[in-house]
This record gives structure tokens, C-alpha cells and sequence, in this order.
């Protein structure tokens, strides 16, 4: 059974840092390209960043270009959300989802998903 953690979540103030970091199980991690998302009330789940299967390739959305950097550990099994100079417009659920070989930029084609981690920016 396939499972992906999120964890790192919380509250913070507007300019403070996050990191976030998902666990994943029951798959062959080093074969998945891994993605995060967010979700704001009310609003569609968008794409933040991904990464390649090997970490050699990453893309990150323009809303949080400059600010956010994603890295994998496959000797881990783990993804990394580095999240600097949060401003409210993050606050979010963020998901941890994994896709076969290739990197994506949108929902489709992931097929696991993390249930998300809560965060909070203050102003």
C-alpha cells in the first residue's frame, strides 16, 4: 500500500520560513517524480513544484519562484519543501503527490496523493 506523509506544517508570520517534507512507502521511490500542491479555501488545488525522478530536473510555479525550493532524498524515501519569505497568499493545504518516471506540472497523471499538511501565514 502506497503511502505519502506530509509533515512540517504549521503557523507562522509573513517573511518566516517552512520546511516541508513528505515520507513516502510502498512504492519504488527512485522510479516517481514528486510534486506539491497547494489548496486554498475555496480555491482550486494548484501546482508549487515538482521534481524529477532523479532530482535532476525541477520546476516551481511563478508565485513562489525565488522563494521556494524543492530537493528529494531517495536514499530517504523523502521530498522537501523549503518555503522562505512566506507571504499570507501561501496559507494553504500543501500536498506531497508522486508520478510514474515523468515530471508534471499539473494534477493529472499523479497517482498517489499525501492527505496535506495545514499552513498558516500571518500578516
Amino acid at each position: 500500500q502506497v503511502q505519502l506523509v506530509e509533515s512540517g506544517g504549521g503557523l507562522v508570520q509573513a517573511g518566516a520560513s517552512l520546511r516541508l517534507s513528505c515520507t513516502a512507502s510502498g512504492l519504488t521511490f527512485s522510479t516517481y517524480a514528486l510534486g506539491w500542491f497547494r489548496q486554498a479555501p475555496g480555491k482550486e488545488r494548484e501546482f508549487v513544484a515538482a521534481i524529477s525522478w532523479s532530482g535532476g530536473s525541477t520546476s516551481v510555479a511563478d508565485s513562489v519562484k525565488g522563494r521556494f525550493t524543492i530537493s528529494r532524498d531517495n536514499a530517504k524515501n523523502t521530498v522537501n519543501l523549503q518555503m522562505n519569505s512566506l507571504e499570507p497568499e501561501d496559507t494553504a493545504v500543501y500536498y506531497c503527490a508522486a508520478r510514474y518516471r515523468t515530471i508534471g506540472l499539473v494534477k493529472t497523471g499523479y497517482h498517489y496523493w499525501g492527505k496535506g499538511t495545514q499552513v498558516t501565514v500571518s500578516s
